[in-house]
């Protein structure tokens, strides 16, 4: 259950970073109140699944899913970059997270 609580509060920081570009500044009530809401729910979900899997481990790959969703949805809803050292690099984010899962009990 750890890492279904850490896979979520992954997501939910996907969809705090990426509200933060629709609040523009905590001016859009609506967007900062969702984005807001999405930054307690991934930290209650991160400190449920840090009950059971080692700290390192559990927010390196929070921050991993975070940084890897981000990136991603930044090519695709703002058109960032999508130049392959790019990818090649959230390509190496995505192995870390594999691996640390993969080697962590």
């Amino acid at each position: 259950m750890a890492w279904i609580y850490l896979a979520i509060a992954g997501v939910l920081e996907i969809v705090w970073a990426i509200g933060l570009k629709y609040t523009e500044g905590f001016t859009r009530p609506l967007a900062s109140t969702i984005t807001v809401a999405a930054m307690a729910a991934s930290m209650w979900c991160l400190a449920l699944a840090l009950k059971e899997i080692p700290i390192g481990t559990g927010y390196a790959v929070w921050v991993g899913i975070g940084a890897v969703g981000t990136a991603i949805l930044g090519v695709v809803l703002f058109g960032e970059s999508a130049a392959w050292p790019r990818l090649a690099c959230i390509a190496l984010i995505l192995a870390g997270i594999v691996g640390l899962k993969l080697t962590s009990p």
